[in-house]
């Protein structure tokens, strides 16, 4: 097969967070421990969030509620064995930005 030589010699894109400008992100972008959290619950039935990290121990409160309060996440039901666990789930928004970046 023959190729141009205009078309094999394109220049790479760059993958810098400019990028992301035309997506309907609103607020600031996630940090990296949100961004994980948050992807964590793309692959969980009704987008159930992680209550322990992949080593085990708890998700740090304040991740969850960070990501709460900026609509990427929202409490789901009470745990009656354990009520100081707040048990969340993506919203439409957190499943955007966890699925975006």
């Amino acid at each position: 097969m023959f190729a141009s030589r205009t078309f094999t010699r394109q220049p790479a894109r760059s993958l810098d967070i400019s990028s992301l400008n035309d997506n309907e992100l609103e607020g600031d972008l996630p940090t990296i421990t949100e961004l994980l959290y948050l992807r964590r619950g793309l692959t969980q039935a009704g987008g159930k969030l992680p209550l322990f990290d992949l080593d085990g121990q708890d998700v740090d409160g304040a991740v969850v509620r960070r990501c709460i309060e900026r609509g990427w996440a929202e409490p789901w039901f009470n745990n009656p064995l354990k009520p100081d666990w707040l048990v969340c789930k993506l919203t439409d928004a957190g499943r955007g930005v966890a699925a975006a970046l």
